[in-house]
């Protein structure tokens, strides 16, 4: 049975995708469906895109398995929203068309910003289709019950050729309405666990969280900080640098920032943020009932014991709540939250290749510039060669905890993307030598501390256990390059020897706050 909703699933999502690629043939429908979904259906789609198996699986396992210090996960993802409601949703899609670039080269030269956005959004895209693809291979070899690399593998190949035919096929209209569908499957999924859970145990959530805290192995400090972030310095400042990447990652995330221009106006955009804000707060309040649930019933080394990372913890939840049945409808939805938000995030990688870089920054002046078939011609080729190269990363990654993998792409957003967005709009004297430089200075410190901590080599759960090149001992790197990335802005724009424009900035300030000119 379990099987067969999957297979059902993918029917449903295939049909949908075949349905919107018949009415995606302009760029505007290709990259922003159109801008003819309201904000409820906006606000959905934004929530499906940004519940993903990081939240779903990565989340809930880490809840189960470290208690208190599991939940700061689930308050990182949360705060973000507001930052993103007051900050950014309203202001972005005033200014900006398809991507980021088209915002922060409103009031500079092109060429060199649009090269390190185009790079900087195909990379954190990269880093997040990690998360989900590796969810992936955990959640199929667990369903059909193959434990071998050469199951999980096939499982990450299948999901990745998937995710290159929706976007490639249906474009951001297909992606969506599949976020739509997949994310009132999930949170009806959600909801009916968390209900089961609570009457596991009579409404009671203190006896909940006494029976988590007995489950886990670890007594009372299950309930307490610092089982996982305060056995020493490191660990408390990983603590304070995953907080940092988690709450500023969100307003820096190129498939979160695409989703703006789905709508007619900015105003329908914050609408459709305080839409997302509800319905991500709802979900996340309940991943923390399924954490303790999964604790409490299952117990800490039954889920060690499934997967080391946790990641197996919802799925053997439903499975001892509710049988096969159960077990098979949680898969189900959990696959289909993984297509969905695969596919939003290879549509924002293909859009930075072929929007910024190939028909921007690496086309001639005195060439006649490309048109919209060619440019979508490109951005379809492009997600083929992302969704190879993703598969590639991901087979190597395999054993890391998916929202540890996330975690490292909201640390990236977080120290390239965001510096050089608010310099942009909040800055009057932000040139384009300080917004190259923001987006550099934050990406290329990110990437680096990435490869020299505990996550890529070390230890046993790192990618390469048995080498030894950890020489930073965080293994979120946004405590460092945030404030890497917010620097190099500040020093290029003060030793630039261009000056900004004052009349390019009353521009942007004006279509930003009123939207007058705005597409």
């Amino acid at each position: 049975m379990a099987a067969g909703l999957f297979v059902f699933v993918v029917l449903v999502t295939l049909g949908i995708t075949f349905w919107a690629g018949r009415r995606s043939r302009a760029a505007e429908d290709f990259y922003a469906a159109g801008r003819d979904f309201s904000p409820l259906q906006n606000g959905f789609a934004i929530s499906g895109d940004y519940m993903s198996a990081a939240s779903f699986l990565g989340v809930t396992g880490l809840i189960a398995l470290y208690g208190y210090d599991g939940l700061l996960y689930t308050i990182g993802f949360m705060v973000a929203w507001l930052l993103v409601l007051m900050l950014v949703a309203e202001l972005v899609r005033n200014c900006g068309r398809y991507t980021l670039a088209d915002v922060l080269t409103m009031r500079r030269r092109e060429r060199p910003v649009r090269v390190a956005a185009g790079v900087s959004g195909i990379v954190i895209s990269l880093l997040y289709l990690l998360g989900q693809m590796v969810g992936a291979g955990t959640l199929v070899s667990l369903l059909l019950d193959l434990h071998s690399s050469g199951a999980r593998a096939g499982s990450i190949v299948g999901v990745g050729v998937l995710m290159v035919f929706y976007v490639t096929v249906g474009g951001m209209k297909a992606t969506t309405w599949i976020q739509i569908v997949k994310c009132v499957l999930l949170l009806s999924g959600t909801l009916l666990l968390t209900v089961l859970v609570l009457l596991r145990f009579h409404g009671d959530v203190g006896s909940l969280m006494r029976s988590a805290a007995q489950g886990s192995g670890h007594g009372a400090a299950y309930l307490l900080p610092g089982l996982r972030f305060g056995h020493g310095l490191t660990e408390q400042l990983d603590f304070v640098s995953l907080g940092l990447a988690l709450v500023l990652g969100t307003a820096g995330l190129p498939h979160i920032l695409s989703r703006f221009y789905t709508v007619p106006t900015a105003r329908a955009a914050r609408r459709s943020v305080m839409w997302a804000i509800g319905l991500v707060g709802a979900f996340y309040l309940m991943t923390i009932v399924l954490g303790l649930g999964a604790s409490a019933v299952i117990g800490a080394p039954a889920i060690e014991a499934a997967n080391s990372a946790g990641n197996t913890a919802v799925p053997q939840l439903a499975d001892s709540l509710g049988g096969t049945v159960l077990f098979g409808v949680t898969s189900a939805v959990a696959f289909a939250t993984i297509l969905a938000v695969v596919a939003g995030l290879t549509m924002a990688a293909s859009a930075s290749f072929a929007h910024d870089l190939w028909a921007h920054a690496f086309h001639r002046p005195e060439k006649q510039p490309p048109s919209e078939r060619q440019e979508v011609a490109v951005a379809r080729i492009a997600a083929v060669v992302i969704g190879c190269l993703a598969i590639g990363l991901s087979l190597y990654a395999q054993k890391l905890n998916v929202a540890t993998l996330v975690a490292l792409a909201f640390a990236v957003a977080a120290s390239a993307n965001l510096p050089a967005l608010l310099f942009t709009l909040f800055w009057r004297r932000f040139t384009t030598r300080g917004a190259a430089w923001a987006i550099w200075g934050g990406l290329l410190p990110a990437l680096v501390l990435v490869v020299l901590s505990p996550v890529v080599s070390g230890n046993a759960a790192a990618i390469f256990p048995t080498e030894h090149f950890d020489w930073f001992p965080l293994q979120n790197p946004g405590l460092v390059s945030v404030p890497c990335g917010f620097l190099a802005g500040w020093l290029g724009t003060v030793t630039s020897r261009d000056r900004a424009e004052a009349d390019a900035y009353a521009e942007l300030e004006v279509r930003a706050l009123t939207g007058a000119g705005a597409v």
